[in-house]
């Protein structure tokens, strides 16, 4: 069924659609969305896949993928998810964690997976940092500064007094570009 024109064809305008409702959905699970239902209606009218796709609205299709998602962020901002909570823009954690990227990016030769877990990893860490004040496991595993965050961020600060470059796009971006790499959407 995927090999087929009017699959390709059923894809394309169904994110286009969706694309027209200010929705943003990955390809293949749209994809995924329209097999299974078209293998639903064949199945239950009993016809052959390449009948089926006469009974295909691409716009009705787009309205319940949007509704749905609709659906879920409301669900979610009122059970109080969605949104992970930010650090202050100037937080100094953050922005080493931001400047590792370029440099992990290059040192594990443009692996993409690599650098996600290094920046997952110092996220965590970063994260757990933050809040060891209250973790057992931890009493005792801090350097000079101890638990006290304030002093570990000012600590960052005075090893790196322009730290805070990193949260400007552009100095991001220039750095990664120095690496010879780049992300690009394909």
């Amino acid at each position: 069924m995927r090999n087929t024109k009017a699959f390709k064809e059923a894809v394309a305008k169904t994110l286009s659609e969706l694309a027209r409702r200010g929705v943003t959905a990955r390809p293949g699970a749209v994809a995924d969305t329209i097999e299974q239902n078209m293998r639903k209606v064949a199945e239950q009218l009993g016809i052959q896949g390449r009948s089926v796709w006469s009974y295909f609205d691409a716009a009705a299709l787009a309205d319940r993928i949007a509704q749905q998602q609709r659906e879920f962020e409301e669900s979610s901002a009122e059970a109080g998810v969605g949104k992970a909570p930010m650090p202050p823009v100037d937080n100094p954690e953050l922005a080493v964690i931001l400047a590792g990227v370029p440099d992990a990016l290059e040192q594990t030769g443009g692996d993409l997976y690599g650098v996600i877990v290094n920046v997952a990893v110092n996220a965590w860490m970063a994260g757990h940092i933050h809040g060891e004040d209250g973790c057992s496991g931890c009493k005792d595993s801090r350097g000079p500064a101890g638990h006290n965050w304030q002093a570990r961020m000012q600590a960052i600060t005075s090893m790196q007094p322009d730290i805070t470059k990193w949260f400007d796009r552009d100095v991001w971006t220039a750095a990664l570009r120095d690496t010879g790499y780049s992300v690009t959407r394909s």
